[in-house]
């Protein structure tokens, strides 16, 4: 190995390497290129392990997070130079599980003389999984999401969840990145045939799923997906509302002509408060009454604490075929410094980067009982976070509705990464998934994880489609992220092993 640390081939690689994986996502979707992205990185990242992954990890994010900055300033009306800082500070947060999962894989190299094949994939994972909860959360761009579109690679998330799929790329990378690097060594080889026998393994479960009857349910409803395609700077304001209110009615009538079982309307698509006697309020109840079919709408919503003193909530209200409410949704995870400012009594003087109506309040998971069947409603961005999904799902959901407010994102990969998020949720359950977004992208998403319905972005439409009910019980549903936490206890046992050689040199 070159002396030179920082020389061409080392900057060259590790910028290969956060380039092709960026790559593999969407909008560009070249997911192939997933399963060779590390082996740059892997090839040099022995001559400065943690900044070799880091330097990766902000090349990467910084290429898939890019619209954050369209968020920022059009939407949250930060200046320039404040809305890079803040991009600029995330991306190298997410850079860091990047940089530890090199270090501790050089490391470990060192100590004990293993291949990465035998380190990294477990490492990476449980760093990823960390990455899931630690302050609050933030799995966007997991890597094995970049295979929403290679069916085989991904049916086993019924059983791993979106992790087996991440460490099946790095087990890739590193078995090829091995034999590279020491083509005369027989542990190298070996490792290559053991990967060989795990992606047969892999592979093969994923063609006898395919083979399977996964999209077939007994019962189906017929549901109406309803784009109304308000403009963001528009949503709020108070002249607009009446116009919003009939937009979304004008669609609604339009879709009823193909008979849904049940109207949809995405998140916010009322820009006030549907609990209040007004007479935006009735136009809305009086629409279910007239049309028979039950509404799903997202809705900001409160509750009254005291006499001058109330909770918000970002929510979504079922109404029934006579314009009564028969539950409320509110979304769980909130959206850090977009619906809520964390630790607000120490950081009073930050503002949120969204209008709404306030500071929200989580709530709690809480399926919508509609003609003895279950509702599991994911909003905005909780499509994200598989235990939500799955929490719904064990509650007895037949059904995951997620509804969500895209145009933050503008004309960016942003909606697509999203919705190819939610297609994970799909599969690890194996439930449908009818997806309902303000301006993009509205989609049905079955069991399989394929989109079956499927609408262009930043147009007002409707799309009605037909999904089935009721959720099959995957290993997943029932013991959750088990193989996530085996990454976990192997990468701590990891741990112990470097920090006790740390202790015994010092």
């Amino acid at each position: 190995m070159p002396t030179d640390r920082l020389g061409f081939k080392f900057i060259a690689a590790v910028v290969a390497s956060g380039l092709l994986l960026a790559a593999s996502f969407p909008s560009l979707n070249y997911y192939p290129l997933a399963w060779i992205a590390f082996v740059p990185l892997l090839l040099v990242m022995r001559q400065r392990p943690f900044a070799a992954g880091f330097s990766t990890g902000l090349v990467f994010f910084a290429a898939v997070l890019y619209w954050l900055n369209t968020v920022m300033t059009t939407y949250g009306g930060l200046q320039s130079i404040f809305s890079f800082l803040a991009y600029f500070f995330l991306v190298a947060y997410l850079a860091v599980y990047f940089g530890l999962a090199t270090w501790m894989a050089c490391r470990l190299e060192t100590l004990l003389k293993l291949p990465y094949l035998f380190t990294l994939p477990p490492l990476w994972v449980a760093l990823e999984y960390l990455r899931s909860w630690l302050f609050t959360g933030f799995p966007w761009a997991v890597i094995g999401y970049s295979q929403q579109d290679f069916s085989l690679a991904i049916q086993s998330c019924d059983v791993t969840g979106i992790y087996g799929v991440s460490l099946m790329l790095m087990v890739v990378n590193c078995a090829i990145a091995g034999v590279i690097s020491q083509p005369k060594s027989r542990l190298a080889w070996f490792g290559v045939a053991a990967t060989v026998a795990i992606c047969i393994s892999h592979f093969g479960y994923g063609v006898w799923r395919e083979s399977q009857p996964l999209e077939q349910r007994d019962e189906t409803l017929r549901v109406a997906l309803i784009q109304g395609n308000i403009d963001q700077e528009q949503k709020w304001a108070a002249d607009k509302r009446e116009y919003s209110v009939d937009r979304y009615r004008s669609l609604s009538l339009e879709a009823a002509r193909q008979q849904p079982d049940l109207l949809i309307w995405p998140e916010a698509a009322t820009p006030f408060f549907l609990q209040d006697q007004s007479e935006l309020t009735a136009q809305v109840k009086i629409l279910p009454r007239q049309l028979q079919t039950p509404l799903l709408v997202g809705s900001p919503a409160y509750n009254q604490l005291s006499e001058n003193q109330y909770q918000y909530f970002n929510s979504a209200f079922l109404l029934s075929t006579k314009g009564e409410r028969l539950g409320r949704s509110d979304k769980n995870h909130l959206v850090p410094f977009g619906e809520y400012v964390p630790l607000g009594s120490v950081l009073s003087f930050i503002n949120k980067l969204v209008s709404g109506v306030g500071d929200f309040s989580p709530g709690k998971v809480q399926p919508l009982p509609l003609n003895n069947h279950q509702l599991g409603v994911l909003i905005c961005y909780e499509a994200i976070f598989p235990e939500l999904a799955r929490d719904y799902v064990r509650r007895g959901s037949d059904l995951l509705v997620n509804l969500t407010n895209d145009a933050w994102f503008g004309r960016s990969s942003a909606p697509w990464q999203l919705l190819a998020m939610t297609r994970f949720r799909a599969i690890e359950n194996r439930i449908w998934i009818a997806r309902v977004a303000n301006t993009g992208v509205s989609a049905l998403i079955s069991p399989a994880g394929r989109v079956t319905l499927q609408g262009p972005i930043f147009v007002p439409l409707q799309l009605v489609g037909d999904v089935g009910l009721g959720a099959e019980a995957t290993f997943y549903t029932r013991f959750g992220d088990v193989f996530a936490y085996i990454c976990l206890v192997i990468s701590g046992m990891f741990l112990v092993i470097v920090l006790w050689d740390k202790g015994r040199l010092s």
